[in-house]
């Protein structure tokens, strides 16, 4: 059967560049995914889990502490050899 179907420009190069990188025809990468999608079953939406965070008592962050800053979080955790402390 011949069909139309309307996809967007970055979709279609991608698609292109994958059967050709696959040595399929773009109607034989289409049909796959659509079979794939077909057998495939639907996911229900699941609850989200609860996440136990273990947690260690203490005063909080040290002091000149930002979460936000990762590479000043590297800065603090390096020893002044080079080393990574843990």
């Amino acid at each position: 059967m011949r069909t139309t179907i309307y996809m967007k420009d970055d979709l279609f190069r991608q698609l292109k560049q994958k059967a050709a990188a696959k040595g399929q025809t773009m109607t034989s990468l289409i049909e796959e995914a659509i079979r794939l999608s077909l057998i495939m079953p639907v996911r229900q939406k699941s609850h989200p889990r609860k996440v136990h965070l273990t947690t260690f008592s203490g005063d909080g962050l040290q002091p000149g502490v930002d979460l936000d800053d990762s590479a000043g979080l590297l800065d603090l955790m390096e020893e002044a050899d080079g080393t990574l402390r843990r």
